[in-house]
């Protein structure tokens, strides 16, 4: 099995060489900040997205610009500041990634509410289930507080580090019942089989992943390069659509966690209706709190023939 949970989530004896020690006591320091009160959490991760809002990065330059592409009719003002909420976030999310990953399910618990919990019910019982998130920076808190509710896979990209990914693995199925599996995003054949057994399997379609198994559809206004697997993993598994959201709540009242009614009549078996009506859902989920969505993301990476490039990054360095 190409699962995270069968192969990163197992503790490996080389994982203790002393060159993976000075990212264990970076995760151990991690872990005991976690410890204090969530203002104070909130507070910390406020403080360390103003301190890397500060200074120019590549990052920050894609995030820039996503929002002036997004966002054309609001003023400079208002887009800085909307940048600079968003690197706020970022900077929370570091926070509520530790909090997701290390917190008693007791006391997580405390901070979600949910609401529509009840659509889960409305699917037979041996109908897999493509549980349609977005990318906001919630989004470990998003995966624990579901995992929680209901059993719930997922799909990942594996970190370069192998501590990274272990930690990682390890964190993403503790508010699970033991049985989570996180699949390799690549791994069509598992995701394909956890569906037709009637799994739960969280799935984001809101990146650029190129046009290999994509194509051109419109977001907020342009023509963004967009995955048509939602449409056709639940055309060939009879898998439901649920999207559901999950934002950070003012102050520090928690998260709203909302599954949403499922996908009727979707889908239709055209590849561009499918994705169009997938990227409308995901803009309806961006607007609930954009500058908690992550927007460090390339997402008008690819151009059509002929189109210039957004971002004009310069090189990386080698």
């Amino acid at each position: 099995m190409n699962s995270l949970e069968s192969k990163a989530a197992k503790f490996r004896i080389e994982l203790l060489y002393p060159k993976h020690w000075p990212i264990w006591v970076a995760f151990g320091l991690w872990r005991f900040i976690t410890i204090l009160p969530f203002p104070v959490l909130l507070l910390i991760g406020k403080a360390i997205g103003l301190l890397v809002h500060s200074f120019p990065s590549r990052r920050k330059h894609i995030a820039k610009r996503n929002i002036e592409i997004c966002f054309p009719e609001r003023t400079s003002a208002e887009q800085q500041r909307m940048l600079r909420d968003n690197f706020i976030n970022m900077g929370i999310a570091v926070m509520e990634t530790g909090i997701a990953w290390w917190w008693s399910k007791r006391r997580f618990a405390k901070l979600i509410k949910y609401d529509g919990l009840e659509h889960f019910d409305s699917v037979n019982q041996s109908q897999g289930i493509m549980l349609l998130g977005i990318h906001y920076t919630t989004l470990e808190i998003g995966g624990g507080a579901i995992a929680m509710a209901t059993q719930m896979d997922g799909m990942y990209r594996a970190h370069g580090n192998p501590v990274y990914d272990f930690i990682q693995a390890r964190g993403r199925v503790s508010k699970g019942e033991g049985n989570t599996v996180v699949y390799e995003r690549r791994d069509v054949r598992g995701t394909m089989k956890a569906l037709k057994k009637g799994r739960t399997l969280w799935y984001g379609p809101d990146q650029d992943y190129g046009l290999v198994q994509g194509l051109f559809a419109p977001f907020f206004g342009l023509q963004a390069a967009t995955v048509y697997g939602t449409a056709r993993f639940a055309k060939t598994t009879g898998a439901a659509v649920i999207p559901f959201s999950h934002v950070r709540l003012k102050g520090a009242k928690g998260y709203q966690v909302t599954i949403h009614p499922p996908l009727e009549q979707f889908p239709v078996g055209d590849d561009l209706v499918d994705a169009t009506r997938i990227n409308q859902l995901v803009e309806q989920f961006v607007l609930l709190q954009p500058d908690q969505y992550l927007w460090a993301h390339r997402r008008f990476k690819n151009r059509p023939e002929g189109e210039p490039d957004l971002y004009n990054l310069p090189a990386k360095r080698k």
